[in-house]
């Protein structure tokens, strides 16, 4: 099982032990989780310590571990440099790829993630038409940005109209902003795993954004982690990003969505994306391995 760790108190020091990664506080063990079963560790504690073991060890499972500075959201990630044995072959085809292949590849990506959104709105008993009309217009490379229209309907009608996105806003901003920390972490791990360079993208191209291709897979995921949020802030509108919030934001990876092969969890999902994407440059298929929409059911 792929889990999210946070570690936030300052006292603790992680090493490995027999296969596991140990979390220590003074001279005492308080926690033990399987390397195998670790998707990725975040460390939020300013006086937090590790030894270099683990993190080869992590690095071998292509696990990220994410570093957060003072206002506990994500200032840098360490990966592996080696995570497929295809690495080289795959890198150089995912270089190699042609403007119109990303294009096609990134309509996928944004129909996907445009018809989560209206799921979701579905799912709260929002109106959801207005999102999902928008699906059949998107565009091979998305030139007329149909995917900011939509997030700009989508906002408004899950939020209010007064609602803003502030990648450095509190409330359910600071709630959002760290669940897409845990989800790009696990997308993060399943783009290594595959053999793909994260900061070649197909959309996302800034020369100083590492995690491009990251930032690209990610976005048919979001909507999961708008859901959870949304029903926290439902709850308590003055939704504070404290532990038990940022308990449940890290178990996004492990919300179940359909596929054509049976339900699986968002991590596999992942994986499984990445991996097609990867087939994609190689010229050994022409479509995403993507999940299909949520049922209000399913995201129930």
């Amino acid at each position: 099982m792929d889990r999210i760790i946070e570690i936030a108190s300052d006292d603790r020091h992680l090493a490995i032990a027999r296969g596991s990664m140990e979390i220590h506080s003074g001279n005492d063990v308080i926690g033990r989780v399987p390397l195998d079963d670790i998707g990725a560790l975040i460390c939020s504690a300013h006086g937090l310590t590790y030894s270099n073991n683990l993190i080869a060890k992590l690095a071998e499972r292509s696990v990220p571990v994410v570093l957060c500075g003072p206002n506990h959201m994500p200032i840098g990630y360490l990966m592996a440099a080696n995570a497929h044995h295809q690495q080289s072959k795959r890198i150089m085809a995912q270089a190699d790829a042609s403007r119109a292949l990303k294009n096609r590849l990134w309509k996928q990506l944004v129909q996907t993630k445009i018809e989560a959104q209206a799921a979701v709105l579905e799912t709260l008993g929002k109106p959801h038409i207005p999102v999902g009309s928008l699906i059949r217009k998107v565009k091979s490379g998305d030139p007329e940005n149909i995917e900011g229209q939509a997030a700009q309907r989508y906002w408004q009608l899950m939020f209010g109209t007064d609602f803003r996105r502030d990648r450095f806003g509190s409330g359910p901003n600071a709630a959002l902003n760290y669940g897409y920390a845990v989800l790009r972490a696990a997308t993060a791990r399943a783009t290594l795993a595959a053999g793909l360079h994260p900061s070649l993208g197909l959309h996302h191209r800034s020369g100083a954004n590492p995690m491009n291709l990251v930032d690209d897979l990610i976005e048919p995921f979001r909507p999961i982690v708008d859901l959870i949020v949304f029903r926290l802030w439902a709850e308590d509108n003055d939704i504070e990003l404290q532990s038990d919030t940022k308990r449940q934001l890290a178990t996004v990876t492990a919300h179940d969505l359909p596929t054509d092969a049976g339900a699986s969890p968002v991590m596999q999902c992942l994986h499984r994306l990445a991996g097609s994407l990867a087939q994609c440059y190689l010229g050994e298929s022409q479509t995403l391995a993507l999940p299909l929409a949520p049922l209000p059911l399913e995201l129930g």
